[in-house]
C-alpha cells in the first residue's frame, strides 16, 4: 500500500511540473509577434487600450506610455486582459508610425522575409508544418498506450485514479505544440490576402500579407486600417481573432 501511495505521489508531483512547465513557455505565436511593441487593443465593445504588449500564456499586459489617472483613484500603470477575455478582442493593431525608429526597420525586414519568402524560411516552415501535421496522430497514440496501461499492467489502477491530472497534462502538451496544420491557409502564407472582418453588425475587408495563423488567431501584414469609419486609414499590422477574421481571397 505504501509503495503505490508513494508512485501516485510522484506521478502526481511529476504530472505537475511538466503541466506548469509547459504552461509557462507556451504562447501564442501571433501574439508573440507583437511582443515589446506598441500596440492598440480595440475590444468588441469599442474600448480602445494602447500600451507596450507583453504576452504571457496566462493573458497580455499593456504597459501604458504614461500613467492614466481617473477621478480620486490610484494610478494605472498598465491594463491586464486575462486569456479568459480574449473573446473580448475585436483586433490588436501595431500602427507603424507609433513604432520606434529601430522597430520600424525590425518591422520592415520582417515584412521583407514574409512576402514572398525565400527558399530557406519555407523549409523552415514545412519541418514546422511536419509536426503540426502529426501533433494529432501523436497525441492519439500516447491515448491508446495509456488506455491498454490502465487495462493490462499493475499501474492500471493507479492510472485510473489519476485521469484527472492525466487529462490536465495531455490538454497542457496539447496547446504546446500550435495550431493544427491547416492547407487552406497555409498555401497563403507570405502572399496578398483579402481578409473579411465581423465588427459589430457590419463586415469589413482589408487587403494585406498573411504572416501567420494559430488555433485562435491570424496575423496580416500591412494593411490599412482605421478603428472608426469617419478617421483615416493609417498602415498597420494586426492580429484578429479567427471567429471575427478570415482569410476569404487570394488579392495577388
Amino acid at each position: 500500500m505504501s509503495d503505490t501511495f508513494a508512485i501516485t505521489i510522484i506521478f502526481i508531483i511529476l504530472a505537475t511540473i511538466v503541466a506548469a512547465f509547459v504552461r509557462r513557455k507556451s504562447r501564442d505565436k501571433c501574439l508573440k509577434d507583437f511582443l515589446h511593441d506598441l500596440v492598440t487593443l480595440e475590444d468588441t465593445t469599442g474600448k480602445i487600450i494602447f500600451g507596450k504588449l507583453r504576452v504571457e500564456n496566462t493573458g497580455l499586459e499593456f504597459t501604458y506610455p504614461t500613467n492614466h489617472k481617473k477621478g480620486n483613484s490610484d494610478n494605472e500603470a498598465s491594463y491586464i486582459l486575462y486569456k479568459y477575455e480574449y473573446s473580448n478582442i475585436q483586433a490588436l493593431i501595431r500602427y507603424h508610425d507609433e513604432l520606434s525608429e529601430g522597430a520600424k526597420k525590425e518591422r520592415e525586414k520582417e515584412l521583407k522575409r514574409t512576402y514572398h519568402p525565400g527558399v530557406l524560411r519555407k523549409l523552415k516552415r514545412k519541418i514546422q508544418n511536419i509536426f503540426k501535421t502529426v501533433k494529432d496522430s501523436v497525441m492519439e497514440v500516447v491515448n491508446l498506450l495509456i488506455s491498454q496501461a490502465k487495462r493490462t499492467t499493475p499501474a492500471g489502477a493507479i492510472l485510473t485514479s489519476q485521469d484527472k491530472h492525466i487529462s490536465q497534462m495531455q490538454k497542457e502538451l496539447m496547446g504546446s505544440l500550435g495550431a493544427s496544420f491547416e492547407p487552406l491557409l497555409e498555401r497563403h502564407i507570405g502572399h496578398r490576402v483579402v481578409l473579411e472582418l465581423i465588427k459589430g453588425e457590419k463586415l469589413f475587408k482589408y487587403s494585406g500579407v498573411l504572416k501567420e495563423y494559430t488555433a485562435e488567431f491570424i496575423e496580416i501584414m500591412d494593411i490599412d486600417y482605421t478603428v472608426k469609419e469617419d478617421q483615416p486609414a493609417r498602415k498597420t499590422d494586426i492580429v484578429v481573432p479567427r471567429k471575427y477574421g478570415v482569410v476569404r481571397h487570394l488579392g495577388e
